[in-house]
């Protein structure tokens, strides 16, 4: 995603099943704000690029090997170009000064029994510049109640809700019986990717339980296509999803 136009800064708040992994390598606090939404994407020699939006690509000149290993997870970066780069180039080297992995997941089928196999407990869809669907993945600012007890929320995308429409979905929650405490936001990724292929952009249809009823949006979903390459309140609660 292109640079946000307002700073964003994380809150970390402990606990376990961490969603960001973070790599810095600069101690100016300016490099302590993630600035865009990518996705890591790790190539067999262990480098690796980031897809940063439907069609540029940024190479990090200076890190060899992905903090990630071999895993293509959606990440915030805080990061400078490289001097001398074109800035409207759709493939170029920049320098990365902060990186940290969001929980990145594959969706699931829908069963015969959605609650008892993904929980029906309530969530907000926050709408903010990494709620988006972009590089084939879908990204979820996400907000719900936290408890003190460091027990982690599940979420899944469900697909397979709809058999005239493989588009729509749903988001469930599973609270793990941590139902209070107080409003925190957490972000998480689905990858989309394996959807049937169709030209251009999708329209995907997400459904999911409000703490106010039953809510949904719609989202305009490009799939990836080939690149080529030449080589307290309102904490993120970023540790407490799996």
């Amino acid at each position: 995603m292109k640079n946000n136009k307002i700073l964003f800064a994380l809150i970390g708040i402990l606990g376990f099943a961490p969603l960001f992994q973070a790599c810095d390598n600069d101690d100016d606090s300016m490099s302590n704000y993630h600035t865009a939404l990518v996705t890591v994407c790790p190539n067999d020699d262990g480098s690796f690029v980031l897809n940063l939006d439907d069609a540029t690509v940024l190479y990090p000149a200076n890190m060899k090997v992905s903090p990630f290993g071999k895993k293509e997870v959606r990440a915030l970066v805080n990061y400078s170009e490289v001097p001398g780069e074109d800035a409207k180039a759709v493939v170029k080297n920049v320098q990365v000064n902060r990186i940290d992995s969001i929980r990145t997941k594959n969706p699931v089928m829908s069963l015969s029994d959605n609650d008892a196999a993904y929980g029906n407990d309530p969530i907000e869809i926050v709408q903010d510049w990494v709620t988006v669907a972009e590089d084939g993945y879908l990204t979820l600012r996400i907000r719900t109640l936290w408890g003190f007890n460091n027990q982690p929320h599940v979420l899944n995308l469900v697909t397979g809700v709809n058999h005239e429409d493989p588009f729509e979905m749903e988001l469930r929650h599973n609270a793990m019986g941590d139902v209070g405490g107080h409003y925190g936001d957490a972000l998480i990724a689905f990858n989309l990717n394996a959807l049937p292929e169709m030209e251009g952009f999708v329209k995907i249809k997400l459904r999911w339980k409000s703490f106010s009823g039953e809510k949904s949006t719609e989202f305009n979903l490009k799939m990836r296509k080939d690149i080529p390459f030449t080589n307290s309140d309102n904490a993120l609660c970023h540790k407490k999803i799996e």
